[in-house]
């Protein structure tokens, strides 16, 4: 099973005020680098970037990494358009939805749900879930479900092709990676806080 990590990338940031949460710096590494980093690490085959044509600084960021990036023209669209660019004719078996901006997520969670992947070959969807069992990411989608991403509109994401395959979704439990994003400047300094603890 070929499998490609899409690191999302190519929202507006809009909640950071002047900030891009991609850039924000942990340990001298921005943001973005270190998810990067991670899906290179994991057992992926490929790793595909989605970014907004306008931020060359996060272009930057990357420089150095064997990825393929593709640039989403809509991120006043939503979500659902940086999906539908990072799944444009992609030709591996699966794809690996990795949001940049979840900070805890490792290379051993992404493994986890490539091998539940393998493990569970009926399932359609895997969802890297809390150890209390709520859905979060990162997301694993079989190549049957791919032409279902054109579908998608708006800022839901992937919610609605969720919901069609609930029944043939398996949750992988991975911790409070799964659902801790950073989207404004009070995350980023709750987050940092707790690194401290």
């Amino acid at each position: 099973m070929s499998i490609t990590a899409i690191l999302l990338a190519g929202g507006a940031s809009s909640r950071m005020g002047t900030r891009d949460k991609l850039l924000e710096d942990i340990d001298g590494t921005p943001l973005l680098r270190r998810r990067a980093e991670t899906c290179l690490a994991s057992n992926v085959d490929a790793v595909r970037v989605v970014l907004p044509p306008d931020r060359a600084e996060r272009e930057q960021a990357l420089s150095g990494l064997e990825l393929d990036i593709v640039h989403n023209d809509g991120s006043a669209l939503g979500i659902s358009h940086s999906l539908k660019r990072g799944f444009a004719e992609l030709g591996t078996d699966a794809a690996l939805i990795v949001l940049a901006d979840l900070p805890d997520l490792t290379a051993t969670d992404l493994n986890k749900l490539i091998d539940a992947a393998r493990a569970h070959p009926l399932a359609k969807v895997l969802r890297g879930a809390t150890l209390d069992g709520k859905a979060g990411h990162p997301v694993l989608l079989r190549r049957t479900l791919f032409s279902e991403i054109e579908r998608l509109g708006g800022d839901v994401g992937a919610q609605p092709l969720f919901k069609r395959h609930q029944r043939d979704t398996v949750l992988v439990p991975i911790g409070p990676a799964a659902l801790r994003d950073l989207d404004t400047p009070e995350d980023w300094a709750s987050w940092r806080a707790d690194q401290k603890t």
